[in-house]
């Protein structure tokens, strides 16, 4: 009888010290007043959260409209690379997925200032077009909301792909062959048959990246400037650098709070049931 119990015990003990205890103080933090001299006390202060949100609205919304133009910007270039895998990859599937997870034995903060000596006015990609005099002296990518936006596909496309790939494996081909018995050219094969089945993939592909490059604070920070500042860099501004723990944990739980209410709006639009229908077929 116990044997269940002890068997989630770990798991429950790991989100309860790693989560839920966090959570609660980072809650607590949200609602306390004071400073890093002579302390902070809790006092229910919930003003904070209304400043927070009013002093940096100006992130918050640019952080969510990055969030979702790297998604879909991440679905367009994801699904062809997970197409063809799962349909054309062969006995190399392995071989294709591996080097697509390749870059994340190096870590992310590596990689994204990589990707910044690339975009680099100088770098290998506008050195040669602008020595080649295709682009002017004063064009530049570093810096700008293309550079961020670049970088958060960069780092963020093998959570698309794969999510993707998988749905994409599990079609039964004779499905598609049906279809093509049946006369359907290949765009009606893939409006009416693959692309509903692939529809888990691209829904679990969307919350895996979202959620992440909304909130994300590095890329910003190595391949933007003052104009594309994110929530994320003012949280971490807030917590390491002015000690202002009440006011990133506002922050904090307000993102999370309309994160939430996006990723619900996105399942209630998309039609859960239907999708986990499709998947259990």
């Amino acid at each position: 009888m116990l044997a269940p119990y002890l068997l989630i015990l770990p798991g429950g003990l790991w989100l309860l010290l790693f989560f839920v205890i966090p959570m609660v103080t980072m809650l607590s933090l949200s609602l306390q007043q004071g400073d890093i001299v002579s302390g902070y006390a809790f006092t229910g202060h919930w003003q904070t959260y209304v400043d927070a949100v009013v002093n940096y609205r100006t992130q918050l919304v640019r952080s969510l409209i990055y969030g979702a133009v790297t998604t879909i910007v991440l679905i367009v270039v994801a699904f062809p690379v997970a197409y063809w895998i799962a349909f054309y990859g062969g006995r190399r599937k392995p071989t294709y997925l591996f080097l697509l997870l390749l870059p994340f034995f190096v870590s992310f903060v590596l990689r994204t200032i990589s990707w910044r000596y690339i975009l680099t006015d100088e770098g290998m990609l506008l050195g040669p077009l602008k020595s080649a005099g295709i682009l002017p002296e004063s064009f530049n990518i570093l810096g700008t909301s293309v550079a961020v936006i670049s970088g958060l596909v960069y780092n963020f496309l093998p959570f698309m792909v794969l999510p993707i790939y998988v749905a994409l494996e599990r079609i039964d081909p004779r499905v598609v062959e049906a279809a093509r018995d049946l006369y359907a050219d290949p765009p009606t094969a893939f409006r009416k048959v693959i692309l509903p089945l692939a529809l888990p993939g691209v829904f679990a592909g969307v919350l895996m990246t979202f959620v992440p490059a909304s909130s994300d604070y590095v890329n910003s920070a190595v391949l933007g400037s003052s104009s594309t500042t994110m929530i994320g860099q003012v949280i971490q501004s807030q917590y390491l650098t002015s000690s202002n723990y009440p006011t990133a944990s506002a922050l904090s739980f307000t993102l999370m709070a309309v994160l939430l209410i996006g990723v619900f709006a996105y399942a209630r639009a998309l039609g859960t049931e239907d999708v986990m229908k499709v998947a259990a077929r």
